[in-house]
């Protein structure tokens, strides 16, 4: 008989630190990966894959399955085998940023969102190349570390910038509409960077907003919407409404978010 998956409202410092440690091991998956074995090669909607995407999954998987039993897994390189939701589920994204990592760029991450009722309730991102780990449980704050078992957490948090913005973008994916409402903004700076590395820096306080206007998959961002909502920030639609995870029936499409480390400061992507 299948387990009776949880239903979790928020995560206590045990499952945390699990799910901490199980994000390291995929880490250190795609680290043992040699640079020569990193051809990509393209999946049926033609995005790229590894065979270090495939390992952390695999890693990922069997963690999950252990430290939760029955917990539905969505992920980016198993969705076809996703079950029915529970009320509470996870979404994976093995690595995020394949083609960062291929290039040889640091800025790839290992995402893992605990999703309860539609909402992000925890977050957790590994930058693997960089050796970070960020953590975020809604209520309970966000935290950076690194991927030492023995190093201690530093608590973050977004900040309030009263002056011009510093702006999180995509560094291969930054599309027109976006482009049009970061002009539309008072923009001093602009961070470019790969994967949900750009949650992390609104969550540490180094940059203050990061829109996209496109669709991206749910898993590219229920981690870093966990880990800036638990650092005081905000994920809201364009529309400056908030929206829902679990949307399988549009195969986990979110048609574009904006994240505000500041969420007095936050506008419609039409005002």
């Amino acid at each position: 008989m299948r387990p009776q998956p949880p239903v979790l409202r928020t995560l206590d410092a045990a499952l945390a630190g699990e799910l901490t440690a199980l994000i390291a091991r995929a880490s250190a998956a795609i680290l043992a990966i040699a640079p020569n074995t990193r051809a990509t090669r393209l999946k049926a909607d033609r995005s790229p894959v590894t065979v270090a995407d495939e390992a952390a999954d695999a890693v990922i998987a069997e963690g999950l399955g252990r430290i939760l039993p029955g917990l539905a897994v969505v992920s980016e390189e198993s969705r076809a085998r996703t079950p029915s939701l529970g009320a509470t589920f996870a979404l994976v994204d093995p690595l995020d940023g394949t083609k960062e990592f291929v290039a040889g760029l640091p800025e790839y991450t290992v995402n893992l969102a605990i999703v309860t009722d539609g909402e992000p309730i925890a977050g957790f991102i590994a930058v693997p190349a960089l050796g970070l780990m960020f953590r975020g449980i809604v209520g309970r704050g966000a935290e950076r570390l690194t991927l030492d078992p023995a190093s201690a957490p530093v608590a973050i948090r977004c900040r309030r910038n009263p002056g011009r913005l510093v702006a999180a973008v995509s560094r291969s994916h930054l599309d027109a509409a976006t482009a049009t409402l970061l002009d539309r903004l008072d923009v001093g700076e602009r961070i470019a960077c790969g994967s949900a590395l750009k949650f992390c820096r609104i969550a540490e306080g180094a940059a203050d907003v990061y829109p996209r206007l496109a669709p991206t998959s749910e898993w590219d961002i229920a981690a870093g919407h966990a880990l800036v909502a638990a650092a005081g920030g905000v994920v809201t639609a364009p529309s400056g409404a908030p929206f829902r995870y679990g949307r399988a029936a549009r195969d986990f499409k979110i048609p574009g978010f904006v994240c505000w480390g500041d969420p007095t400061r936050q506008v419609r992507s039409t005002d």
